[in-house]
């Protein structure tokens, strides 16, 4: 059954409207990352939570990236981008990287990598990539980014996003 009663496949999937979907897509959780990078010797980045492993060979990662982003077009043609998964403990950095205006790194602890990767200090983990494809779908591209270098931090829970906030595993 849809969310209004009706059966998969019935008529109302004409009629689907953008708070029905950022409703029922909300109840999905999902992790939290940073993509980042030096653009002109600064850092550069967004939140993201649509960041996925996508391959073990070739090692790939993806994420989507909004047509209305004036950031992405800022990071798509860098030679190297930074991913970092949130921490639990970092949901202000999540927010703030969020944000539509401002210095977004103000107050966040980053570091520059010889690759020009900005990586998020104390995140739960971290991904040094390059954009392999763009695929355009619907109002995204999905960025598939093949990963050069990665670790993770022992012990770091990861920050969680689920119906529009942020979260903590128990």
């Amino acid at each position: 059954m849809s969310a209004t009663g009706t059966a998969p496949g019935g008529a109302r999937g004409a009629t689907l409207t953008e708070p029905d979907l950022r409703r029922v897509y909300g109840t999905y959780p999902t992790g939290v990352a940073a993509v980042a990078g030096l653009v002109g010797g600064r850092p550069v980045g967004l939140a993201a939570s649509s960041f996925v492993p996508v391959s073990l060979d070739p090692p790939l990662v993806s994420v989507c990236m909004a047509h209305t982003s004036t950031t992405w077009p800022l990071l798509r043609d860098l030679p190297h981008i930074g991913i970092s998964v949130l921490g639990a403990h970092q949901e202000e950095t999540g927010r703030r990287l969020g944000a539509r205006g401002g210095d977004r790194f103000a107050g966040i602890a980053w570091r520059a990598t010889a690759t020009g990767c900005v990586l998020i200090e104390d995140a739960a983990a971290w991904y040094d990539c390059a954009v392999e494809q763009q695929v355009r779908s619907g109002d995204h591209d999905i960025v598939v980014l093949r990963v050069h270098d990665l670790d993770a931090a022992a012990g770091i829970q990861p920050l969680v996003f689920h119906a529009s906030r942020f979260h903590r595993l128990p």
